[in-house]
Parts: structure tokens; sequence; C-alpha cells
């Protein structure tokens, strides 16, 4: 016996709900050709271009060597582009290509289908206190995992 039930715990319901976003998306994706954190890596790129490895890795909420086998896979398809940063000769700009740019609006259009079928579940007002909801509910997540 557990002393909470998990039909009582928030967060097998959040998991339950990710977990029922990431499988439509990775079903709607795979016709563009993609996994989800390609998706998402894209999407970041089309809007962030010549963003560095690191910076992606933050926006796609994912570590730096998982970013790394996503671009790695997504350049060897010549989706992206990998280039030197002019003054820090380190630091890989990432871009995307003719061909990249094509996979993506293709991707997005579907992810975007998926999103609006989700949203027009709520009215406005619902969608609003969701948001608001989901962001406590990081807020208070982030708390409690203490000091990074």
């Amino acid at each position: 016996m557990t002393s909470m039930p998990a039909s009582e715990r928030l967060g097998s319901h959040l998991k339950l709900a990710d977990q029922a976003l990431m499988a439509t998306k990775a079903a709607v994706l795979k016709p563009a050709g993609v996994t989800v954190a390609q998706y998402s890596a894209l999407l970041h790129l089309a809007e962030n271009p010549g963003i560095s490895a690191a910076a992606l890795a933050r926006l796609c909420g994912v570590t730096p060597p998982t970013i790394n086998t996503v671009l790695n896979n997504l350049q060897d398809r010549a989706l992206i582009e990998r280039t030197p940063h002019e003054w820090h000769k380190n630091v890989l700009e990432t871009r995307l290509t003719e061909e990249g740019r094509k996979v993506m609006a293709d991707a997005d259009a579907r992810a975007v289908r998926v999103e609006r079928a989700l949203a027009a579940e709520f009215t406005d007002a619902e969608r609003e206190a969701l948001v608001g909801l989901l962001g406590r509910c990081v807020q208070v997540l982030e708390k409690e995992r203490g000091p990074r």
C-alpha cells in the first residue's frame, strides 16, 4: 500500500498527457521523416538561425550529447549545415539547409494540426487557465528540485 494512490498524483496525470502528446506527434511526424526530437531541433533552428548546439540543447530541453546526436542525424540527411563561428572558431553555428526548410515546413504543418486540435478542445479562458496552471506546476517542481 502506498501513501498516495496513483489516481490522486498530479504527476501521473501530467505524465499521461505528455505521453499522449509525444506519441501523437511521433505518429504525425513520421510521414515527414523526422522524430519529435528532430522536429524540435528544426523548429528552434528555424526561429534561431546560427544558434550553437549548447543553446539549442537548452531550448529543446535535452542534454548536449543528445542534441549532438540529433544534429549529426540531421546533418547526415543534409537538413542542416554547421559552420565555424566567425569569431569563436570552437563554436559551430547551425542553420537549416533549403531541404531542411522544406522538411521543417511539412513537419510543422503536421505538428500545428495537433496543437490546434488540442487547443480547440478548450475555450479561450480554459486555455489561458491551463497555461497558467502548468506554469505554476513548473515553478513548484523547480523549487522542489532545488538549486541546479
